[in-house]
């Protein structure tokens, strides 16, 4: 009986340790580079700072430090968007997230939304150099910023890292989305209400031609409710080509993206802690505290304290 409880406990202290790991999928570093505070800025050398509603300013190319093949279009630069994405072809301003199936833009976006960092209380955008699983990478971080106008009470906290993959051929990259935090969908002037409903967010990417596998969009964005933390297909809880929840991996190779076998599959928050669980069982099993050898005294049905 002794026995049995060590395991049992055993038991509730990897399934604890397991649930802690959600909302752990950003990566550090990767935050040499700071942008300014700004509304609807893209990145320009010394920062976009502009503190005006819609602020923009004129945008500088940043170097990955690689050249990446994606979808036909090869590059070693970017232009990095306060508002949760990057664009190869020319800064974007838009704050109202427009579908990425038929964009005529070259975009990659962990979460396109109208983000707001004037707020003292918000974090900015930073962005550099690092690595991933060991290989190089670029990454952009939107850590802990607020929406539109200057909405601070429930931020969101993202990453975007580009991997260089060039052993598996040259221009291959994987695009990686992670997921921390992911509390408001909107901004007040894309019909939101406290960062909720209205014109919510885009998750994907796309190449700008509209041509089929030339762009992605998450299923539930645009849909309001469904990307944020405890939505039904809230982004910090499940993952992609990652037993990592909240990671998102796409495979680019030789000029397309792989999503990979049974990628739409998307499993729940509960999976790694119900694999743990069912090999503790099998271990009770061996040990015969579940097959009838071994004698358990009944559980004890929890009542309410007088």
């Amino acid at each position: 009986m002794r026995r049995f409880r060590h395991i049992f406990r055993a038991l509730l202290t990897i399934c604890v340790l397991a649930a802690s790991s959600f909302g752990a999928a950003i990566v550090p570093g990767f935050n040499t580079t700071s942008d300014g505070r700004n509304d609807d800025g893209t990145y320009t050398t010394g920062g976009c700072n502009n503190d005006s509603p819609g602020g923009f300013c004129d945008g500088t190319l940043v170097p990955i430090g690689f050249l990446i093949n994606f979808l036909g279009i090869t590059t070693g630069s970017l232009y990095i968007n306060t508002n949760g994405n990057v664009t190869l072809d020319s800064p974007l301003a838009a704050f109202t997230p427009f579908g990425l199936l038929d964009t005529a833009r070259e975009i990659i976006a962990p979460f396109f939304a109208d983000i707001d960092t004037r707020n003292p209380n918000s974090g900015v955008v930073t962005f550099g150099n690092g690595s991933f699983d060991g290989r190089t990478a670029f990454g952009v971080n939107w850590p802990g910023v607020g929406y539109f106008d200057q909405e601070i009470s429930n931020p969101n906290s993202f990453q975007l890292l580009l991997v260089d993959r060039t052993n598996t051929g040259a221009g291959n990259f994987d695009i990686v989305f992670n997921y921390d935090q992911v509390l408001f969908e909107t901004g007040d002037a894309s019909d939101g209400v406290g960062g909720l409903g209205g014109s919510s967010a885009r998750v994907g990417f796309s190449d700008g031609t509209g041509a089929p596998g030339g762009s992605l969009e998450l299923d539930g964005s645009g849909v309001p409710g469904e990307l944020i933390d405890g939505g039904p297909k809230a982004l910090v809880s499940h993952s992609l080509n990652s037993d990592v929840p909240g990671r998102y991996i796409f495979n680019a190779r030789n000029g397309e993206i792989l999503t990979g076998p049974g990628s739409q599959a998307v499993p729940e928050p509960g999976t790694r802690i119900i694999s743990i669980a069912g090999v503790l069982v099998i271990l009770l099993r061996r040990r015969g505290y579940l097959n009838g050898e071994r004698a358990i005294a009944p559980l004890k049905p929890l009542l309410p304290r007088d």
